[in-house]
């Protein structure tokens, strides 16, 4: 009896052994994808009032949790019964990120309607609105990166037994969402430790107002650079996708440095999207 009991242990050992190494493993191959996903969870966190960025964010953060709830069952069961399907997804996922990629850039150069002043003096249930449907973007293009990192994480394991693949890639996504809107949180909440630590240093230490007023002045650049790569991560992500799914693509951008060859690709196709979205919106306004 008290050889079979500590024989479980030693195979439960065993498996949290595996489970751990396998971990590693995927979370080195998904740590791109995991990159990407925090600069663009960064550039749709950003541009919301003070008071109204941890709650938005808790919003998309509960977005992603579901949004792995309902990925991780599915890949599991496709994994084992149909396989095949993975990759069309993907590249149905890739269209959508193209399109936001090339989209935010379209949006630079023709402005939204609605600034960050023009959002601050819109009425409360219009900010709700419009936070309403940043949040569901948001939680949109999450799903497609969730997609993106737990089938690169599925790929680790597979051949290995179905507890192991559920517990590496449960971990995986889970890290996913906690890392990166974890440091997500952290960081827009910048300035306000900038505010407190001047505040605590009058009179006291000008080198801690000095670091105070770094952080201040530091977020709105950080938080425009990160929607620099975040624009970029939706065009590189989605352009991998195809170059290293469609023969065509990948033989055609041979002469190409890979990144290269991936943003190019992210690009065109994003563009191309684009324009067929605004071509269906012009035709249905007619």
């Amino acid at each position: 009896m008290a050889i079979g009991f500590f024989a479980v242990f030693d195979d439960i050992a065993a498996l949290l052994d595996d489970a751990a190494m396998m971990s590693k493993i995927a979370t080195k191959k998904t740590a791109g994808v995991l990159g990407d996903d925090l600069a663009v969870g960064a550039e749709k966190a950003s541009g919301f009032p003070a008071t109204r960025e941890l709650p938005v964010l808790w919003e998309i953060t509960k977005g992603s949790l579901r949004n792995k709830l309902i990925i991780l069952p599915i890949a599991f069961l496709l994994s084992a019964f149909a396989s095949w399907i993975i990759i069309p997804i993907l590249m149905v996922g890739g269209l959508y990120l193209a399109f936001e990629g090339a989209e935010k850039i379209y949006e630079y150069f023709v402005p939204e309607q609605h600034t960050i002043a023009e959002v601050q003096c819109l009425s409360e249930q219009e900010i709700l609105h419009y936070e309403a449907k940043k949040v569901k973007s948001a939680i949109f293009t999450d799903f497609i990166l969730s997609i993106e990192i737990i089938v690169i994480a599925l790929g680790t394991v597979l051949g290995q037994p179905l507890v192991l693949q559920v517990i590496v890639v449960s971990f995986v996504a889970l890290l996913a969402t906690i890392g990166v809107y974890g440091f997500v949180a952290l960081l827009v909440r910048m300035d306000d430790l900038g505010f407190k630590i001047i505040a605590f240093s009058k009179k006291r230490s000008r080198f801690l107002m000095v670091i105070g007023e770094m952080l201040v002045a530091a977020l709105p650049r950080v938080i425009r650079l990160l929607t620099i790569i975040g624009t970029l991560a939706m065009l590189l992500v989605a352009g991998g996708i195809f170059v290293h799914n469609v023969h065509f693509i990948h033989q055609s951008l041979l002469f190409m440095p890979s990144m290269l060859a991936e943003l190019v690709t992210g690009l065109a196709i994003g563009i191309l999207v684009l324009f067929f979205e605004k071509l269906f919106i012009k035709i249905k306004n007619k």
